[in-house]
């Protein structure tokens, strides 16, 4: 099995879709069909391969049939596995995006060049993706847009990324204190 920094998460399963195996999957591709190219896939931990076959779209997903899985009670006891693609099966990327995968762990700095925190985990809820920031020495965590005005930089090869947060979301950032 590759390596995890080597497999990008492509769906996860949410549960059965009817009584003859078939799943509800959540597609994280850009194309949500393009999932079935990227077969076979894999759980997390590499225990499990599945072949993918797209059955029918439905408002909030695909259904699909999994090699292996027979019956509704095999389908539900998958709800919630995050399925994964080795990246070198999965396309290039315009400069401006990025797989989820590579921005978690970044260190987040400031405009000024001061820690921010590190991305922790990326969210999705519909309008825009969501940078969870772990804040530095703490459990604590905020929101940040990943949008070009939030995050005008990201730098993988430097492991960073250069923030300008909405005043006030940052506790003690600095530009709240500048003068007008």
């Amino acid at each position: 099995m590759p390596p995890p920094e080597a497999m990008i998460c492509v769906g996860a399963i949410a549960g059965a879709y009817g009584v003859r195996g078939e799943v509800r999957l959540k597609s994280f591709c850009a194309e949500p069909a393009a999932i079935e190219e990227y077969a076979p896939l894999t759980t997390e931990d590499g225990a499990h391969s599945f072949t993918l076959r797209v059955t029918g779209q439905l408002k909030n997903g695909l259904t699909a049939q999994l090699g292996g899985v027979h019956d509704k009670e095999a389908a539900d006891a998958l709800r919630g596995t995050r399925l994964y693609a080795p990246r070198d099966r999965l396309p290039g990327l315009p400069d401006d995006e990025y797989y989820h995968a590579d921005l978690i762990g970044l260190d987040v700095l400031d405009t000024g060049g001061g820690p921010l925190g590190t991305v922790a985990a990326v969210h999705n809820h519909g309008a825009t993706d969501l940078l969870e920031i772990r804040l530095p020495g703490s459990a604590e965590t905020v929101l940040l847009p990943f949008t070009m005005a939030a995050v005008p930089t990201v730098d993988l090869g430097a492991g960073r990324l250069i923030a300008d947060p909405p005043e006030g979301l940052f506790p003690d950032s600095g530009g709240a204190d500048l003068p007008a």
